[in-house]
């Protein structure tokens, strides 16, 4: 082999290692489906609020406008621009100011919706690596660029009647 050919074997090997690198960077973009309303001012208004550390877990890069992602391999992954839920019978929580719905339908992964801000923002995270509340209370500030229209009540919040309704007869 030629002086020659050997400098170009080893412009390819570092030309090929290279690309290597780049891919091995674009593997590691969180893939998530943008929410319907995750072009919405609001969104953009959380997303640029986002933190780099989520409950010690670093940001990771996402691959849909309105999404967050923490952690490697991800165990906490943010949408806004879903839905709001309506009135549940599922348990409420106000983390900094934020009230959540908490859906643990599918333990240990647990999804997290604001309650009371339009557009909603939806966080699912995996209880077996991040801590619920530190998660939330990381998030708390950026999700508060949404205001909130209602707050989470309980029965207990509804006052008990004075008299008792007579039948209409």
């Amino acid at each position: 082999m030629s002086l020659r050919s050997t400098a170009r074997a080893a412009e390819l090997a570092a030309a090929l290692a290279g690309l290597a690198v780049i891919l091995a960077g674009c593997a590691s973009t969180v893939s998530l489906d943008p929410a319907k309303n995750a072009a919405s001012t609001d969104c953009a208004s959380v997303v640029v609020r986002l933190p780099q550390t989520v409950a010690d877990l670093p940001e990771r890069e996402t691959g849909a406008q309105g999404t967050g992602a923490w952690g490697d391999p991800a165990a906490v992954l943010l949408r806004c621009g879903v839905p709001s839920p309506g009135p549940t019978t599922d348990p409420c929580v106000s983390v900094n100011g934020v009230d959540w719905v908490e859906d643990d339908s599918n333990a240990p992964r647990y999804r997290f919706t604001t309650f009371g801000r339009t557009p909603a923002v939806e966080v699912i995270l995996d209880y077996d690596t991040v801590s619920g509340s530190t998660t939330l209370a990381d998030l708390a500030s950026a999700v508060s660029a949404i205001p909130a229209k209602n707050q989470c009540t309980d029965v207990s919040d509804v006052p008990e009647p004075t008299s008792t309704p007579t039948p209409a007869g």
